[in-house]
């Protein structure tokens, strides 16, 4: 897998962050307000502002960095958009057609399944051992799945 550095620095960074943001959001509002609404619009907005964002942040890290060409520069922030409004999106799907328990039960399975493969195709092109990426990874964006669930708990006890 040879692609050019801002293609990959947008693709990983992009799908990453999308699974990371939007399953801590899903989790945390599901367990807040038990409300499909809430949950359905917070993914949408954040597959819009938050991968806009991302891609602005991308953007001006790479023009800080004096070896980044124009190309890099423009490709990392189509690419971080792109790759994260589609990851983002994608947790829609099941919203549409599951309820909000299972819906969300899959989506956390469907992060965990694609932070596996980006960490995985990141310690190849490192030629590192893969199970230890993956497994730091995971453990990582579980981890935000738990404080999210818990985060949305407290705030539901708090204030409902």
């Amino acid at each position: 897998m040879l692609l050019e550095k801002g293609t990959r620095t947008g693709l990983f960074f992009g799908a990453t962050s999308g699974v990371i943001t939007t399953l801590g959001l899903m989790v945390g509002l599901q367990s807040g307000t038990r409300s499909l609404a809430a949950v359905f619009g917070g993914v949408f907005v954040i597959a819009i502002s938050d991968s806009m964002s991302d891609a602005l942040g991308i953007h001006l890290a790479q023009e800080s960095d004096p070896e980044s060409t124009r190309g890099q520069i423009w490709a990392a922030t189509l690419w971080t958009f792109a790759s994260k409004f589609v990851v983002a999106i994608s947790f829609l799907l099941p919203l549409i057609w599951l309820p909000l328990d299972q819906a969300v039960m899959i989506s956390v399975v469907w992060g965990v399944l694609i932070v596996t493969v980006m960490s995985y195709l990141a310690a190849r092109l490192q030629q590192a051992p893969a199970w230890r990426a993956v497994g730091e990874h995971v453990a990582i964006a579980l981890l935000v799945v738990a404080l999210s669930h818990y985060v949305g708990v407290w705030v539901h006890s708090a204030f409902a």
